[in-house]
């Protein structure tokens, strides 16, 4: 048994397809499937059911793969921390975010990160809180940025900062007159959300929870661009982060936004990695340069100044 022929199962088990597996693995799709039989020989078990349109994993074959992820994460570390001993500031952080944060909050704080940590190569990895979870378990992802809470043992968490919610209301809503509003101002609201997956979609949930609202029927929306999308076009009401509200997003002119008095409601956001990595010391220093997010993002964003109509000094 060695450490390649672990990897070609992995992809197997990845891909569930010889073919994408073998050029994931880059190697030809008989090389691979000789390999995986003679594994499956060596261990005197079927790790695969062969079957003419797909690929599946015996139980013990799913068994070995999750330890085979293991011993490769394994073998990985052990080169990280040589490495790292001769230069802790450059290499690979495979990084992950869930997509209702990453695209607004990486334009902030990209730029810093590349000034502070110039031989850095950060691989940013976008998916839901879920699936980031199970790359990060299995050591295909080095760290993420998640929302609290976070129940793994395994896993160290470090808190970076917390992110307010706003009421995003159409125009001609009735609450569009007003500037400000309370949490129980949303009992009894019917609220448009994200689909089944997106932590925010959780965290929308209980904000609802709390106030005494629910989810509008029949709706759910694929992306947070969706439903800034919906709102605008009159359909319903939404919570939205404050990083999602703030440059360089364009404000939307269909779209009035509703901060909250006294204690807003919040989202907790961490960069969480496996307490076992080797890259724990860096991983710290990377997350203080996250941490340094100017407050002002994460707060209602100033209001828009009506911009005057140009006079016309020909008119009497």
């Amino acid at each position: 048994m060695n450490l390649r022929d672990l990897k070609y199962l992995v992809a197997l088990a990845d891909h569930k397809h010889f073919g994408r597996a073998a050029a994931a693995s880059f190697v030809s799709q008989p090389t691979l499937s000789t390999q995986i039989r003679k594994l499956e020989d060596e261990l005197g078990v079927a790790l695969v059911e062969r079957a003419p349109r797909k690929v599946m994993l015996t139980p013990v074959g799913r068994e070995i793969v999750e330890r085979a992820r293991k011993v490769i994460a394994d073998v990985e570390q052990m080169a990280e921390i040589a490495r790292r001993s001769k230069d802790p500031e450059a290499g690979t952080v495979r990084l992950g975010l869930f997509p209702t944060l990453g695209p607004y909050l990486l334009p902030h704080v990209l730029p810093a990160v590349r000034k502070r940590f110039p031989r850095l190569e950060l691989l940013l990895v976008e998916e839901k809180t879920d699936q980031l979870l199970a790359r990060l378990r299995e050591g295909r992802l080095d760290a993420a940025l998640l929302a609290l809470p976070v129940h793994d043992d395994q896993l160290h968490i470090e808190p970076l900062f917390d992110e307010q919610f706003l009421l995003a209301v159409p125009q001609q809503h009735e609450l569009a007159s007003r500037a400000s509003l309370r949490v129980d101002d949303l009992d009894d609201r019917h609220l448009l959300l994200l689909e089944d997956g997106h932590c925010l979609r959780d965290q929308a949930l209980e904000v609802c929870r709390l106030a005494g609202a629910d989810e509008r029927d029949g709706f759910r929306a694929t992306s947070l661009e969706t439903l800034r999308q919906m709102v605008a076009a009159g359909v319903g009401i939404t919570l939205l982060p404050a990083l999602s509200v703030q440059p360089p997003v364009p404000p939307s002119p269909d779209i009035h936004l509703l901060p909250f008095e006294g204690e807003p409601p919040h989202r907790r956001i961490a960069m969480v990695w496996r307490r076992s990595s080797a890259m724990h010391d860096f991983l710290l220093q990377l997350a203080a340069e996250f941490r340094k997010l100017p407050h002002r993002l994460l707060e209602p964003p100033e209001p828009r100044v009506p911009v005057p109509a140009a006079r016309d000094d020909f008119a009497h």
